[in-house]
This record gives structure tokens, sequence and C-alpha cells, in this order.
């Protein structure tokens, strides 16, 4: 990521301008956990903020580098310049997003997130696209308290979840919202309201990432979702990353917490991260191609398509991701409470197919708009994904498999527009429906006998990093003795 010095002497006058203090520099690790180190105004040159800033032991980062090869450099983005604004105006803060390389010269980091999303829009270019949208619509929750008894192994563990919301909430005054029944109720019953509106207002006003809309879900105990204007990948990515990040500290500010776990409550809904797609530029299936083509348009678009106006090209994209979604599973559903959402009965995708309006099957073709002036708008939705997942590496790994689906001309077969949940497994097995992995291990078994799609973004590697550190958790997870345990089997 090559940035000119005019843009770092820009980026020191903001500073000086805004009398900011400290400057933030942040990044994920493999499993997309947000990281920082904050360095202090005084020491920054326009060098080191075009060149880099040597402050990083990437051995104590989840999914990084060895003990003997551990000096590492940030490479803030200068373009991701933003204000945070809960800090003290004394010493105000900014934040930049960074890319990880090596040290001593040695360039980009192969299992940097970010630097895979850049791979990905140029893997995309490489094969004759323009560019890509992306538009998830992130889920999650915040509780007024969440209680955690998960450090004493030896004599058992609990958690508890408190909300105003809650149908097990003892509240006099509250408004409750029963178990799968809190898709857009309104004020008193939808309590994050005004938490929401000032998620949205730091996002548009502070961090420049427009949103569309935000709504409560369809969960009890406060599930919200907040849906930003598309952008490109990794932008998109740097801003699913900020969206938690402000999502995180406001509620912090407001004594209450966010969490983006899948699957916190039992009963209920848990929270995904359905995935917008479509392809932007010049049809690499069109060996002539007119001059309209040629222009930016939405590769993804077909007037003369009946089913879904979804072009030949979106088809073959879908059957890339039907092709790879068990394989995708490890990478864009990355935890165990990963599976505990992939289940029947919660609007979850747990069936291998794709429609044009069935929330049943895991891709998706939406249909609110038709015809030519919509044509923008024509996407394609993956809903495996969750909120738990990399972005970085979720969008990326998406849009390998889509990509691999053009190459080949995989062709997605016909859609399924009947409620999977309720048809029979024959009926299933003629239709050719496979099933999503039900465990993390299972996910990561499919990725490691279907990767070789991932190659052309993905370096050996980084997958190889993801599958120990997922099968790692698995292993803790599954090793522990379950609090339901004890109801089904104590008295055995």
């Amino acid at each position: 990521m090559l940035q000119d010095r005019k843009l770092g002497a820009e980026t020191l006058e903001k500073i000086k301008k805004e009398n900011v203090r400290f400057l933030d520099l942040q990044f994920t690790d493999v499993l997309g956990r947000l990281q920082h180190v904050t360095v202090s105004t005084s020491s920054l040159s326009e060098e080191s903020l075009v060149e880099g800033i040597p402050k990083l032991d990437g051995s104590s980062i989840k999914g990084f580098t060895e003990i003997h090869e551990s000096d590492m450099v940030l490479l803030p983005d200068l373009n991701t310049f933003s204000i945070v604004p809960w800090y003290d105006t004394n010493y105000k803060v900014a934040r930049l997003v960074c890319n990880v390389q090596m040290g001593f010269g040695k360039g980009n980091f192969s299992r940097d997130p970010r630097y895979v999303a850049q791979k990905a829009e140029d893997y995309i270019k490489s094969l004759g696209f323009e560019t890509s949208y992306w538009g998830p619509e992130v889920e999650f929750f915040v509780f007024d308290k969440i209680s955690l008894d998960v450090l004493s192994p030896f004599k058992g563990q609990s958690y508890s979840i408190s909300s105003k919301e809650a149908p097990w909430s003892r509240g006099e005054d509250n408004y409750l919202i029963r178990f799968k029944e809190g898709y857009f109720p309104a004020p008193p019953q939808d309590t994050l309201m005004d938490y929401r509106n000032e998620v949205v207002f730091t996002l548009e006003n502070y961090f420049s990432i427009p949103c569309e809309a935000h709504h409560h879900e369809v969960a009890t105990a406060g599930q919200c979702e907040i849906d930003m204007v598309r952008d490109t990948l990794t932008k998109m990515a740097d801003n699913v990353v900020t969206l938690k990040y402000v999502a995180k500290n406001i509620a912090y500010k407001r004594n209450q917490i966010a969490t983006f776990l899948p699957k916190p409550i039992y009963g209920d809904n848990g929270s995904g991260m359905h995935v917008h797609i479509s392809l932007w530029g010049k049809d690499p299936l069109d060996p002539v191609p007119s001059l309209e083509t040629i222009q930016l348009s939405n590769l993804f678009f077909d007037s003369s398509d009946e089913y879904a106006e979804l072009s030949q090209l979106g088809r073959y994209f879908v059957g890339g991701l039907l092709e790879h979604s068990r394989a995708l599973s490890a990478i864009v559903a990355p935890t165990t409470n990963s599976y505990r959402r992939l289940v029947a009965g919660y609007e979850a995708p747990i069936y291998i197919a794709w429609s044009k309006s069935n929330r049943s099957a895991n891709v998706r073709i939406p249909v609110y708009e038709k015809g030519e002036k919509n044509a923008s708008k024509k996407r394609v939705e993956f809903r495996t994904p969750d909120p738990s997942c990399n972005p970085y590496l979720c969008f990326s790994s998406v849009v390998a498999a889509g990509l691999d689906g053009i190459k080949k001309k995989i062709d997605p077969g016909d859609p399924v527009d009947e409620n999977i949940y309720s048809i029979t497994p024959e009926r299933k097995k003629q239709l050719g429906i496979r099933e999503l992995p039900t465990s993390l291990k299972e996910a990561v078994e499919a990725l490691k006998s279907d990767s070789d799609f991932l190659k052309p973004i993905f370096t050996d590697d980084l997958i190889n990093t993801i599958i120990e550190l997922e099968m790692s958790q698995y292993t803790q997870v599954s090793s522990l003795p379950h609090p339901y345990e004890f109801y089904l089997y104590f008295d055995i």
C-alpha cells in the first residue's frame, strides 16, 4: 500500500489543525478482534505516517508471527483518519486503520487480514472486473448486563444475561418483547432506538460511514441491526470493524454491553451478517463487449431473466458460493457458537440452495425492485456469515468462491422456492440440497478438503493458521463439561 508524501503532509496538518494529541493505530488479528496501539502525535513525522510506525510485537498477536520474527511495522491508511468522539477533548484522539508489515523492509505480512482483502480486490481486477460492492446486514445484541463465571472450570461454568426487554426480566415498568417477536416493534418496547441513533450519528459524522437504516431485530433482549450504505470490499470491511468498535464503546458509555456473539440466547434467533454482493465493470464472458458493457455497470443484472433478473454471470457466481459453502463456513462462521445459530427454526440458513425470496436457502436473490431503473440494486445475498467473523477474510473468501464459479462456469442448478425447513428428506435429496456443517470441527474439515478456490488470494500459511486456531477453540469448548449436561445427566 503506497502513499505519497503529500498525503502524509496533509494528515500532519490535519492533526495540528484539530489539535489531536494521540493517534490510535488499529488493526485486526486473524480471528477479527480489533487491536491497537496509541502513539503521541509529538513523535510523528511525515515519513513515519507514509512509511510505517515500528510499534508491533507480532508474536503477541494471535495468528501472527513466532517470537523469532516478531518485529513488525504498522502502516496507517491515511484515508481512514477520524476523530474518536468519546475521549476527553483535552487530549483529543484520532484513529487510523493500519496494514501490518514485516520488519526490516520485508514488505506485506501474508496473514494480515486487511492485506488479504486488498489482494482480493486486485484479483477481482485481474479477471477483468472493475470493482465489487458489499452491503452486510450487521446484527448484534445490546444487553444491560452480562455476568460470567467461566474461569473456574473445576467448579463449573455459568452466564447470566440481563435486559429490560427480555421476557425473563422482572422489572415492573417494562414492555417486554416475547421470543422471536422483536422485529420492528416501536418504542417503548424497542428500548434501543436512541442508542442506535447515536451509533449511526457517530458513524456518519465522525467516521464518514453513511448508513441506510437501523432497527430492532427478531430476537428479544436487545437485538439490533444497522445497515451501512454499500461500498467496495476493503472499505466495507473497514466499516464493519468500525461499526463494531463504535457499537461497543457507545454501549459501554451507556453502562450497557454490545456483543456480536452469534447465539447468546437459547430459544430465540441468533445474529447473522447477511452479505450482499455485486460485481461491476466489463463482462469477461463477453468476447466482443458492446459500448454499454465497457461502461461501468452491474454485471449481476439482466432484464431478460424472468426469474430474478439475474445474469448468467451472476448465476455462475451463485454456483461458486453453493459449491464451496461448506468450506466457506469455517471462515464466515468461525466460532463454536456460530453453529448454535445455524440450526432449524430460527431463520438461519442451514441448507445449501438458492432462491429469489426464500430465506430458508443460504443464497438469496433479493427482488424488492424490478426493471432497468433498479439495475444498480441487483445483488446476491449470502446468508451464512455471522458477525463473529473477520470481515476482511469473510468478504475475501466469499468473492474467491464466487469468482471460482465464474471461471469454471459452475451451474447453480434450479432455484428452490419451497420452505426447505418443512420438506421431507426424500424431497431434499431429489432437489440435491446439502446441509451446512453442524459444528466448527465439521466446517474446518470441509475447509481442509476444499481450499484450492481460496489460493489466488489466501496463502497456505494463512489457511493453516485459521485451521489451527479454530480447532484449538473447538477442543477447548468441547472438552469442558456443559451446565446443561448436569440437567440432563446428573441423576443418571
